[in-house]
């Protein structure tokens, strides 16, 4: 059975270069630009096995804002979060690491197999 990857991130191509790298290695995807749909998302779907999250998100949350909703969900806090993104400051890397990520991928410095690869390793 396929695993389902949420992934948010407000750049639309970005968004479809991911879809299209995780579907080609065997993902479901489901996409979203803000934190909001992506709650809905989570809501309305009966298994998301990992999150893509990238910082900045459109509208006025943004990634920090969806792990608090995320960790503070039973059902959901267990998901496993892979934060990529270029904002590499040591206090939101270190505010993502206490709210559980499992790993923090800077964009421009990370290949999207790299991520797609460590993301297949923890959702086995």
């Amino acid at each position: 059975m396929n695993k389902t990857v949420l992934v948010l991130e407000d750049e639309r191509a970005l968004s479809v270069a991911i879809k299209t790298s995780l579907i080609k290695s065997g993902f479901l995807v489901l996409l979203s630009n803000n934190v909001d749909d992506a709650i809905k998302l989570l809501e309305e779907s009966p298994q998301i096995d990992a999150v893509w999250l990238d910082h900045y998100l459109l509208g006025s949350k943004n990634g920090i804002d969806f792990m608090y909703n995320l960790k503070s969900n039973e059902k959901w806090h267990n998901i496993p979060v892979f934060v990529v993104t270029n904002s590499v400051s040591d206090e939101k890397i270190s505010t993502y690491e206490i709210l559980g990520i499992k790993n923090y991928f800077v964009k421009s410095s990370s290949s999207l197999s790299e991520i797609i690869s460590t993301i297949k390793k923890s959702t086995k």
